[in-house]
């Protein structure tokens, strides 16, 4: 589990450079906006590499902490690769929805707050939905203590991801700070 927390702060940090760089950018000078397009490229080109290194991660604890038999696995895992692909569209708006709120940071509006907080409890919502659409699919692969084993392993990843990401942010009501001011806050 420390890999992945790892990867996970990595891919949080990686949200916080593109959040003060986003904040601080002029966008009157062109040459800026070459640099932050170039930058952007980079930091998209680094969260798709840090985004398979999770994905990898999270299939070793997967194969780490579930016990599958040869013909399990078999039938296992071409499941969970139609899987991880939907829960990664998922988790590709859940990552356009931190990059807007970063690039977002400091003007706010309130109605600006509320479509992000809706969409993201939408994303939520959709990867609930997507547990329940595949709690059968792989039942009728597995068994079904080791199904209930892999939805508990792949809930623990997923909120340790949430949270990894989501700590790194400002609280919105913090905004009126500097941007220099992005640390954790718990209250």
């Amino acid at each position: 589990m420390n890999r992945i927390m790892l990867a996970v702060a990595v891919f949080a940090g990686i949200y916080v450079c593109v959040s003060s760089r986003a904040l601080a950018q002029d966008t009157s000078a062109p040459l800026t906006n070459t640099v932050t397009r170039s930058a952007d490229d980079l930091v998209d080109q680094q969260m798709a590499l840090m985004q398979k290194h999770i994905e990898s991660t999270r299939k070793q604890l997967i194969a780490a902490n579930v016990t599958l038999t040869d013909t399990e696995a078999t039938k296992f895992w071409p499941v969970y690769q139609q899987y991880a692909a939907e829960l990664r569209k998922i988790a590709d708006i859940k990552n356009a929805l931190l990059k807007e709120y970063c690039d977002s940071y400091g003007s706010l509006t309130d109605e600006q707050a509320d479509s992000l907080t809706r969409r993201w409890l939408d994303a939520d919502i959709a990867t609930l939905e997507l547990r329940r659409k595949y709690l059968p699919i792989f039942r009728k692969v597995l068994g079904g203590k080791t199904t209930a084993t892999f939805f508990q392993v792949e809930h623990r990843i997923n909120m340790m991801i949430d949270l990894q990401l989501t700590s790194q942010l400002p609280l919105m009501q913090s905004q009126d700070l500097s941007p220099s001011s992005f640390t954790p806050e718990v209250q």
